[in-house]
């Protein structure tokens, strides 16, 4: 793999882990806000007495409330419901928090120019849902670049 591959596949995985984290912290806060511990021993017994399918483990609930996973979308509804919380609201936030402050230091700084600067203009005057819909495709062609550079053909 070469060092642009490694650095795109690097930033993937610190944005999943980022959005899986923010996603707990969210979870944490409706459920204080609903009068519930966030606590998985809780979270497993509320969950379990408002969802139809298959029982969550206390594991499961475990690795949501670390931010070690995000549940289904089945399982995100029920959850919202139950909390009385927006589904996309508790998955990706709301316009505030993905506006929010950005700590210093946490993004590079990379001048942009000509067609850069112009993608990001035009980026920039998209709605939330389209920026995200926007980004879930870079990440794909991303994800697909890293899949095709690490195949080792060696052919262009």
């Amino acid at each position: 793999m070469n060092n642009d591959s490694t650095r795109i596949e690097s930033l993937i995985q610190i944005q999943l882990m980022n959005e899986k984290t923010m996603f707990a912290d969210r979870l944490k806060k409706a459920l204080l806000a609903a009068g519930y511990e966030p606590r998985p021993s809780v979270l497993e017994r509320e969950f379990n007495l408002r969802y139809w399918g298959k029982p969550i483990t206390f594991q499961a609930v475990r690795r949501w409330l670390r931010g070690d996973s995000i549940p289904a979308q089945d399982k995100l509804q029920v959850l919202a419901a139950w909390l009385r919380i927006e589904p996309h609201v508790l998955r990706y936030g709301d316009e505030n928090e993905r506006a929010g402050h950005v700590p210093p230091g946490s993004v590079d700084v990379i001048p942009a120019g000509g067609e850069e600067a112009e993608v990001l203009r035009i980026y920039r005057s998209l709605s939330s849902e389209q920026r995200r819909v926007l980004r879930h495709v870079i990440l794909t062609f991303a994800k697909a670049h890293v899949g095709e550079s690490s195949s080792g053909s060696g052919q262009s």
